[in-house]
């Protein structure tokens, strides 16, 4: 599947090869975007789409490979269009009257990843569902069968009625980053280091979404480099309600900011944001069982050309291992990439702040290693850690004590 991300909700249309996919897509959207064949195997790997659903907004609309593809690179794209479960925020199923162990595959899936799914029976003008199917079906599943014609436009309307109403509001609606954190003509400060990983004559987007986040709650931004922290600090008209740092800039900042000024870093707020936040603070704490040869698991959100400061791939693991005093294995994938390994053989998984995916893709992203007992942690509470201000860096967000 392609990698790049989108925040928009994401639809996937799931089925085996020659029901009726990439047709329903083509209905939905009003036009030619799925190639469609009675050849097997056509749809080669995930294709997407953005389309405007009214009541919702743009959403992904994502064509699959047939779940029953026997063809030669078969088993790689039935591997691709399960990796969708995990990303998606809706499952459209497409079935005819073959429905079987494929398509309660499909469901159980779903089940893991709580995705909420739409059964459609497609291609319904070529041949009607079976009556004893559709019972049995809706019956143990408790869920009305939809059946799609490419001749009846009535159908698409009901399919797009109850995407709307199965569809997640999590998955349109945007959640205020610091809302309850902050009140109106708070000071915000926001320490902003630029190094040669920071982007030529731009921020990077949890600053841009914080600076848009204080203004949204009527607070007020200051942003400040690392360096002029201090000046600004014993110059401001107004002691600041909130300090925000990059994460690697803790160990420096939190010696400068009054220990009762709240401090916490960009990716940590992010964290909380995207429902993981419990999950990082009890795994965090897992970095002082590690040991000599365990192998951790880096997982970025985003694809980029790594530097000689980068975060997740240089600085994190060398802090990592000074901590620790341990010599430690590290991977890092990016996006929604692959694991080249199974999850199984890490110890450890350590989540960027996830800037770029939605809550459900990393939700998904970090499950398998949840069903594994595998601790997880995020680069900024882990960074919080090794400085040491765990507590500090967290209590804004959390009442429990920590180290």
């Amino acid at each position: 599947m392609n990698t790049t991300r989108d925040k928009k909700p994401h639809i996937g249309v799931i089925g085996r090869c020659n029901v009726g996919k990439s047709t329903l897509i083509n209905l939905l959207v009003g036009q030619e975007v799925s190639i469609v064949s009675s050849q097997r195997g056509t749809t080669t790997d995930s294709v997407k789409k953005t389309m405007e659903l009214k009541d919702i907004g743009p959403v992904v609309l994502i064509d699959t490979a047939g779940i029953d593809d026997d063809s030669i690179l078969g088993e790689k794209r039935v591997e691709k269009a399960f990796e969708v479960i995990s990303q998606i925020d809706l499952a459209i199923i497409a079935f005819n009257n073959d429905f079987g162990n494929e398509e309660e595959n499909i469901i159980n899936e779903l089940k893991r990843f709580d995705t909420p799914y739409i059964l459609v029976y497609t291609k319904s003008d070529q041949s009607p569902i079976r009556k004893d199917l559709k019972a049995t079906i809706e019956n143990k599943y408790k869920k009305s069968i939809i059946e799609c014609s490419q001749n009846d436009k009535t159908s698409i309307i009901t399919l797009t009625k109850h995407i709307k109403d199965n569809i997640p509001a999590s998955a349109y609606q945007k959640k205020g980053i610091l809302k309850g954190i902050i009140k109106k003509d708070d000071v915000v400060l926001l320490v902003t280091p630029i190094d040669s990983s920071a982007p030529e004559g731009r921020m990077i987007l949890p600053q841009v979404q914080l600076i848009r986040d204080v203004l949204d709650n009527d607070a007020i931004n200051i942003v400040v480099k690392e360096t002029e922290l201090e000046y600004v600090l014993k110059n401001v008209y107004k002691k600041p309600s909130l300090v925000i740092t990059d994460s690697q800039a803790f160990e420096y900042v939190s010696k400068i900011v009054d220990k009762d000024i709240p401090l916490t870093s960009f990716s940590i707020v992010l964290a909380r944001v995207k429902g993981m936040f419990d999950e990082y603070l009890k795994g965090t704490p897992f970095l002082d069982e590690l040991n000599n040869g365990d192998r951790i698991l880096m997982l970025e959100s985003c694809s980029h050309q790594p530097s000689c400061e980068d975060i997740g791939r240089v600085k994190l693991p060398m802090w990592i291992e000074k901590y620790t005093k341990k010599k430690l294995k590290f991977d890092a994938v990016a996006g929604l990439s692959s694991l080249k390994r199974p999850i199984t053989d890490y110890k450890m998984v350590i989540q960027c702040g996830g800037c770029m995916v939605s809550e459900k893709q990393l939700r998904g992203r970090l499950i398998p290693a949840l069903e594994n007992n595998i601790p997880i942690s995020n680069y900024g509470i882990a960074i919080a850690y090794i400085n040491g201000i765990f507590h500090r860096a967290t209590k804004v967000f959390s009442k429990k004590t920590q180290k």
